[in-house]
């Protein structure tokens, strides 16, 4: 499970602009927002690094609002609360996991100082 970057002392990463390919673009199974037409093989280790970033920015950031939810979800003073076994099958993952994720969604919530409830 992902730490925002502020906890943990590392910077954000900006994640480089994800363009949307178009559909007959992504239908083709060798294209990859247009890497495959790079010839440089500079040009096309800093793009792939740029995307790769990127993704991994996004996914964290997506976690963070999964933690969020869960927790949102689970809370107590929800009088339709969901119970951890409950969330984990909504999202598809072990009780055991759903409960670290709606502890990491409670601790995202207190040091964002938002109460979900107001």
């Amino acid at each position: 499970m992902a730490e925002p970057a502020e906890r943990s002392g590392q910077r954000r990463v900006r994640p480089a602009p994800l363009i949307f390919e178009p559909a007959e673009a992504t239908a083709d199974p060798e294209h990859f927002f247009d890497l495959e037409s790079i010839e440089d093989p500079r040009e096309l280790l800093a793009r792939a690094t740029e995307l790769a970033l990127a993704f991994r920015a996004a996914t964290d950031r997506a976690v963070e609002f999964q933690a969020v939810a869960a927790a949102q979800l689970a809370d107590p003073r929800r009088f339709d609360r969901l119970t951890p076994a409950a969330v984990a099958e909504r999202a598809e993952w072990t009780e055991d996991y759903a409960r670290k994720m709606i502890e990491f969604g409670e601790g995202l919530i207190r040091t964002s100082g938002r109460d979900p409830e107001e």
